[in-house]
């Protein structure tokens, strides 16, 4: 399984409506708190115009986008870190997923009801935070303890790390996620190997009305100014109008519908792709007569690693790489032509490949 984002929110937000609608999976969405007990998990496909514009040029015989993970986990309640609800089985599978998608509730609606009894993001934003800042306050303070004794025996690296770990306890006693702590460099280490809930990175969806998709209202007003410290992304979505398009059968109806709602794109594509930079991935293509394809990596993967992503032989046996950049293939239209222009460079075992690299792999099996 590759690296995953989790939905995450309170009961009755619309964060299996969304994932019905970014995966295609029908996930149970209900008007009850707890409708998801176990986790979903589904694979999204990543819209990227590049892969169509490369097989313009290549006519290939198919086209394979590249995928990601989602998982849609249970709805949290106050009360959580203390086993509350569905709390302990929350923060067991949030613990698994490398980035959050956090969905907060932004429209009003009497027929769906509100776990807390009224619509109020930045405190639906709080009450999550607090569950998760509680449990990560019970990891680092017994690792800290732990370390404290490590230190009474005279071990200077570990009193340099006990004052690191009460750096991280102090700041989540001032209720703030450890993804906002400022360390040393030499904490960090310290931090990664913690594994806390509230280190993930996140993107918050405000799961609006249908009027509200552009411009916003008052609820996603005050609640972009409530995060606006954490430097974390806010998107705007109709999961109401997500879940529209995923149920037509053709793309030229869900174009259609997408005009006449007066939207560029669909809402989940900008969430996929948010996603996907989250999670610090990129792209690279191969681009043949038999297929134009997409191919996920981690941001800073050199090309022997990329290769492995086709196949571990290519890996193990890699030679060189022939890279194109992307706009270098969209400018002369083939291979041909960019090789003649001299555009195309050959790497070793040491390039680190960029997002829309076209590749070609030499290797020795």
């Amino acid at each position: 399984m590759g690296l995953q984002c989790g939905i995450v929110g309170l009961p009755n937000v619309g964060k299996s409506t969304l994932f019905n609608a970014l995966t295609s999976a029908k996930a149970l969405a209900a008007n009850y708190p707890f409708a998801t007990k176990e986790p979903n998990v589904g694979v999204i496909t990543v819209p990227d115009p590049r892969l169509d514009k490369l097989a313009e040029f290549v006519n290939p015989q198919r086209i394979l986008p590249t995928n990601v993970d989602i998982v849609d986990i249970a709805g949290l309640i106050k009360g959580a870190s203390k086993g509350e609800g569905l709390g302990n089985q929350f923060l067991g599978n949030i613990r698994e997923v490398d980035a959050i998608l956090h969905v907060v509730r932004c429209f009003d609606d009497d027929n769906i009801v509100h776990v807390d009894g009224n619509v109020d993001p930045v405190r639906d934003k709080e009450i999550i935070d607090t569950e998760l800042i509680f449990k990560d306050l019970e990891t680092v303070e017994k690792r800290v303890d732990k370390l404290r004794k490590a230190a009474k025996s005279g071990e200077k690296e570990a009193k340099r790390i006990v004052e690191i770990g009460k750096i991280i306890q102090e700041h989540l006693e001032n209720g703030k996620p450890a993804r906002s702590v400022s360390l040393p460099e030499d904490g960090y280490a310290l931090l990664k190997e913690m594994m806390l809930l509230t280190a993930k990175p996140i993107l918050y969806v405000c799961n609006v009305d249908m009027d509200s998709v552009e411009s916003g209202n008052e609820y996603t007003e005050r609640f972009k100014a409530a995060v606006a410290d954490e430097k974390a992304e806010v998107l705007l979505i109709s999961a109401a109008i997500e879940a529209d398009i995923a149920e037509l059968d053709t793309k030229e109806e869900r174009d259609e519908f997408i005009a006449e709602m007066g939207l560029p794109e669909p809402g989940v594509n900008r969430v996929i792709r948010s996603a996907y930079s989250l999670l610090k991935l990129i792209t690279y293509f191969t681009a043949g007569e038999k297929e134009v394809r997409a191919w996920t990596i981690i941001e800073g993967t050199k090309a022997p690693g990329a290769a492995g992503v086709i196949h571990t032989d290519f890996e193990k046996g890699f030679i060189r790489a022939e890279v194109i950049g992307y706009d270098d293939y969209v400018e002369y239209g083939s291979e041909q032509a960019v090789k003649e222009a001299g555009k195309l460079s050959v790497e070793g075992k040491e390039y680190v490949v960029n997002d829309g690299d076209v590749m070609h792999f030499r290797f020795n099996v």
